[in-house]
């Protein structure tokens, strides 16, 4: 049954890449895939309590996913994002990538790399009319927000698990790691600036008019929206509950001050202002993905198979560099989150203390690996839904730049190293 898993989960990743030429949804492969896998894991042990116990972590980031999207949906409906694209609009190409970039990378740092992937594609529907152009910008956001996350102990999760672990301090990966994950932008910035230096980018939503009421309702949701967001990972901090519990609160909080806002107007008036209306314009299909794709993931990891990939390299590999390195790789096809959990669990403290070498450079190329394919991140899975970005169009035009940017930032931090 565990090798029926394997083969499983290879066809139903195949089928997810060639979504385009098979014309099959890949939410439906994705789903097909994790429901088979738990299959053929209940059928051989003939239990399902592992099935609880990984639905519990994945509703975590799916709940999260929600709330995130929707409070984003419900700024925009306000036209919240109307006066930043206002201050960073450009006619210049090469200037707003480098921008865009730029704010991803920070931003990613202080919120997360999900949270800050949904908020630049949101804005760069604001910024970019052209379809083709808009991808290449919303896959420099997937490379700038795992660059982000990766120096940041809040960025991402990976991050966050091996500080909460007691694998690295917060001044220690920041230190460490904002020079390589800086590196890892910069490179596909660069090659990114030539590729696109003669596409067009539009016309911007930015010359909408708004009424005085529409300004003012506008800049309050933009103030509250951000506000709500920044405050997550301080409710994170102060309360020790899990990231959903802080965006959830968030929504909540913007959702009653959407409600007094509007409490003159009549049903009709506000519908397009209300969260109701916010839930349908988020992609369902691609939170409906990032089950499917977590669920087959858990599978494996719930069948031994990411430990003894993780043994198995210590043994064929040796070298320790040579080896986070893989791991790093490998995350671009399978979840990170299990890979460094496995990592976590082969490796002591006693033997790789606190801020040792090889945690930080286990949380650069876990964060940073996952660009490589847009599958192999949260925030990749994310945009891919939003955007109907193909598996194929990625690996194809932004995978190979996600490379270099990887072995880039890789070979900055063991240089210095």
């Amino acid at each position: 049954m565990g090798i029926a898993s394997i083969l499983i989960f290879i066809v139903g990743y195949l089928a997810i890449a060639f979504e385009h030429p098979l014309k099959i949804n890949k939410t439906a492969s994705a789903l097909v895939t994790g429901v088979l896998v738990w299959t053929m894991y209940a059928i051989s042990t003939g239990s399902t309590t592992e099935l609880g116990h990984h639905l519990a972590s994945t509703s975590e980031i799916l709940f999260f996913l929600l709330g995130a999207m929707t409070l984003v949906e419900l700024v925009d409906a306000h036209q919240g994002f109307y006066f930043v694209s206002r201050l960073i609009k450009t006619e210049k190409v090469i200037k707003l990538l480098w921008i865009v970039g730029l704010i991803t990378f920070f931003m990613s740092a202080v919120l997360d790399n999900l949270t800050s992937s949904i908020v630049m594609v949101t804005l760069l529907r604001k910024l970019i009319s052209n379809k083709e152009t808009r991808k290449y910008f919303v896959g420099i956001v997937v490379i700038a927000a795992n660059a982000g996350g990766a120096w940041s102990p809040i960025g991402d999760v990976t991050t966050t698990m091996l500080w909460i672990g007691g694998q690295i301090s917060a001044t220690g990966i920041v230190q460490s790691l904002f020079l390589p994950s800086l590196l890892s932008l910069f490179v596909p910035l660069a090659v990114a600036s030539y590729v696109l230096k003669n596409q067009a980018i539009g016309k911007s939503e930015a010359t909408v008019q708004l009424t005085p009421l529409e300004q003012r309702d506008g800049k309050i949701m933009l103030f509250a929206g951000a506000g709500s967001l920044l405050g997550v990972p301080v409710f994170k901090t102060l309360t020790h509950l899990p990231p959903y519990m802080g965006i959830l609160l968030a929504l909540g909080l913007v959702w009653i001050l959407s409600e007094i806002l509007h409490s003159e107007k009549d049903e009709e008036a506000k519908k397009h202002l209300s969260v109701g209306y916010a839930l349908t314009k988020i992609d369902t299909s691609s939170i409906l993905f990032f089950l499917g794709i977590l669920l087959a993931i858990g599978g494996l990891e719930s069948f031994g198979y990411l430990h003894a990939l993780s043994d198995q390299l210590a043994t064929t590999f040796g070298n320790q560099n040579l080896i986070v390195t893989i791991i790093g790789l490998a995350s671009s096809v399978v979840d990170n989150v299990p890979l460094v959990a496995a990592t976590m669990g082969m490796y002591s403290l006693t033997d790789f203390p606190m801020d040792h070498e090889m945690w930080e450079y286990l949380a650069f190329c876990a964060g940073t690996g996952g660009s490589i394919l847009i599958i192999g991140s949260a925030a990749g899975v994310a945009v891919m839904g939003m955007e109907k970005i193909e598996f194929g169009w990625y690996l194809k035009k932004i995978g190979f730049l996600a490379l270099l940017g990887y072995f880039a930032g890789a070979g900055l931090y063991l240089l210095v190293h």
